[in-house]
């Protein structure tokens, strides 16, 4: 489960790089290649679209972290108890006897 948080992690925030570089600083961005034709959709129809792309891909990849924060495994304390018991164990016998 993990792995797929991370897996789908990763290709959400390639596709927010994406369309964060398709974006202009100052709102031209992709708008402005269809400012010269009426195309399909219309300059301020793509750039609404680019900006509600981007805002959504931000909250998914912000759910994202924090759903692998809860998928992450973790290990108890009595798994840390057993391990410090084991070092214990193993520094002793790798003292010399006296």
């Amino acid at each position: 489960m993990q792995a797929l948080f991370i897996v789908l992690s990763v290709i959400v925030s390639v596709l927010l790089i994406i369309v964060v570089l398709v974006q202009k600083s100052k709102g031209g961005g992709l708008s402005s290649s269809f400012a010269g034709s009426n195309q399909i959709m219309g300059v301020r129809r793509t750039t609404d679209f680019i900006e509600k792309t981007t805002w959504t891909l931000a909250g998914i990849v912000c759910v994202l972290a924090i759903l692998s924060a809860f998928v992450q495994p973790t290990t108890s304390t009595e798994d840390n108890l057993v391990g410090t018991k084991a070092v214990e164990q193993t520094q002793q016998a790798a003292a010399p006897v006296k």
